[in-house]
């Protein structure tokens, strides 16, 4: 059994000798840059021109109605504490003018006047996403010969002259 054992080893150990890797140059007839489209995003930005209508702040005629009711009631409660009989209804009536008038003019102190709406002529900056096709290297189609053959490859870098090669030979017996 041991003998068996050690004549199969000897058949594997010389199966395996029989290969053979060595290092070695080819001579390069073509190297060519080799390009890939690629899209390549970019902001693009520009200014426009608006025009925009602006409302003002302030009243409207007849804004001051709230003023001259509020002021009309105080008024005329303030008006029907005074007096007595009927000097009492004329106190009441006079204080309602009087706080309505008053009351009124309060309102429209207090209110900016009325403008109109001005125009505005505003720039704005508007900006869009968009895309732009490149051709980038990414290699260089490389032409070889070694030993009288022709081989292709596509390889990162341009490799000059020479090309280095790295060879497996199989000479175990078939």
């Amino acid at each position: 059994m041991k003998t068996v054992l050690m004549i199969a080893s000897s058949l594997l150990l010389v199966g395996i000798a029989h290969a053979q890797e060595y290092n070695d140059t080819a001579m390069v007839l073509d190297a060519r840059p080799h390009y890939e489209q690629v899209s390549v995003p970019y902001q693009e930005c520009w200014n426009e021109t608006r025009q925009e209508v602006r409302p003002q702040r302030g009243y409207e005629p007849n804004s001051n109605l709230g003023g001259a009711i509020l002021g009309g009631v105080v008024g005329g409660v303030l008006g029907h504490q005074v007096g007595g009989g009927h000097g009492k209804d004329v106190a009441t009536v006079g204080g309602a003018i009087a706080g309505t008038v008053i009351g009124s003019r309060m309102q429209s102190g207090n209110a900016e006047r009325y403008q109109e709406p001005q125009e505005d002529t505003r720039t704005v900056q508007r900006c869009a996403q968009r895309e732009r096709r490149e051709d980038h290297l990414t290699g260089y189609d490389v032409t070889y010969d070694y030993k009288g053959a022709t081989y292709h490859a596509l390889l990162p870098e341009n490799p000059g002259r020479r090309l280095p090669v790295h060879v497996t030979m199989d000479v175990s017996p078939r």
